[in-house]
């Protein structure tokens, strides 16, 4: 429903920002509320989350930060509080790593994380993220480049060094030359 809600926070405490546009003062949760500056400006992607019972805007400083809870709310099991808990205790690219490497002690060490949610979040997201800078696989051609890779028996660690700084601009024939071309030299 909201992208990204552009105003002036208005207040800060422990549930959330109250973030003013136009006049309108907008509650949003996001990871760390005291990471947001008082009466500055700022830009914050949201993921309006609704229930039967609820309706919450969790607010986000990136968009890695927003699809990685996302990703991270997709699996079985983790909620949005425990994803939140996860992006408040960590880096983006800390954790990509992790599911990547497939360390599910390190995301062991979150807060209501535990051992099998742990498992959980690897099984399901590994080959779904990649750490090349901070980025998440979003553009459907870049996901078309890493299903050709598939196909042709690289792993999923490979796929992200082969992949990392592709212009999603291009075709995708063009990627997929592109990236196995890296693998040559």
């Amino acid at each position: 429903m909201y992208n990204y809600i552009q105003g002036t926070i208005k207040g800060i405490d422990p549930q959330g920002i109250t973030l003013d546009n136009q006049g309108i003062g907008y509650h949003i949760v996001p990871p760390n509320p005291y990471a947001f500056t008082l009466n500055q400006d700022a830009l914050v992607h949201t993921y309006h989350y609704v229930r039967e019972d609820q309706a919450i805007l969790y607010g986000f400083h990136s968009l890695e930060q927003k699809a990685l809870f996302e990703r991270l709310i997709s699996v079985k099991g983790i909620g949005p509080k425990s994803a939140l808990a996860v992006l408040a205790s960590a880096e983006v690219n800390d954790i990509i790593r992790a599911i990547e490497t497939g360390d599910a002690k390190y995301l062991n060490r979150f807060p209501g994380i535990g051992p099998k949610a742990s498992q959980q979040i690897v099984l399901d997201l590994k080959g779904k993220v990649t750490s090349s800078g901070v980025s998440l696989k979003t553009s459907p051609k870049l996901e078309e480049v890493e299903d050709a890779l598939k196909s042709l028996g690289y792993k999923a660690k490979e796929i992200a060094a082969l992949t990392d700084s592709l212009d999603p601009t291009l075709d995708t024939a063009t990627l997929v030359r592109q990236a196995l071309q890296r693998k040559a030299k």
